[in-house]
């Protein structure tokens, strides 16, 4: 049996990795329709990527789409042509809405917190006018554990952002199918596949606490190589990851 390609082992390990937590956290059934948050970076296009790639399978049986939140008073330039074609290339239709915010509607919140939530409220309602039954987000294993510190640190909670969160209020049930994968291994793949960057131009974005916590993340991993992991296997222990 001729060796993989390099890229052809890492596209194998993502897929593992993807699988190995759709199965811990029973994150997808049959007959799901799944629609994934696709803002252009390089994070939601391998989401998208290896979702399509599985939903060929029919084990389980799921269909996928993407939905592009576009706000139209933030200076956040999408090429949405190229998201077009990359959903095109999957087989999976991309969908584009816009929306806006008022920031002086709560000066108590950052710009930052306001279009997020924002971009979150309209993925929620397209999803239930439009009958998604679950709502996937492209954040990886880097991403839970930075908000895991983050809680320590600044609010004295141990928790983080969930691989499956079914919502109180409506319909819809959170899924991060990349839970399990390091973003260094994204960032590598983002690079073989030649994934193109989105123009990012915002005049509220600054470095903030999450930009801090990843660097001492980073000095902690340094100091002991297994922090990761146990890090990782506390949150699954004291049953943080499903909610």
């Amino acid at each position: 049996m001729p060796s993989l390609l390099p890229e052809q082992r890492l596209e194998k390990r993502l897929a593992e990795r993807m699988v190995k937590a759709m199965a811990t956290f029973k994150l997808i059934d049959d007959d799901d329709r799944i629609l994934v948050g696709l803002s252009g970076g390089k994070d939601s296009l391998c989401l998208l990527e290896l979702l399509a790639r599985r939903s060929m399978i029919q084990h389980p049986r799921f269909e996928v789409a993407a939905l592009h939140v576009r706000m139209e008073n933030i200076q956040y330039e999408s090429d949405t042509t190229y998201l077009e074609q990359f959903a095109a290339d999957l087989g999976v239709r991309l969908h584009v809405v816009t929306t806006s915010f008022d920031i002086s509607t709560d000066t108590r919140k950052s710009p930052c917190f306001l279009c997020s939530w924002y971009r979150r409220k309209a993925m929620f309602n397209f999803a239930q006018e439009h009958h998604y039954n679950k709502i996937a987000l492209g954040h990886h294993q880097d991403d839970i554990l930075h908000t895991t510190l983050m809680g320590l640190m600044y609010q004295g909670q141990f928790g983080s952002m969930p691989a499956r969160l079914a919502m109180r209020k409506m319909p819809l049930t959170l899924i991060r199918p990349m839970c399990m994968i390091p973003e260094s291994e994204i960032i590598q793949y983002a690079a073989m596949r030649g994934y193109r960057k989105q123009n990012k131009i915002c005049p509220y974005e600054t470095s903030s606490h999450r930009t801090s916590v990843k660097a001492l993340f980073d000095e902690i991993e340094s100091i002991n190589p297994e922090a990761r992991s146990n890090f990782w296997r506390a949150l699954v222990n004291e049953g943080k990851m499903v909610e």
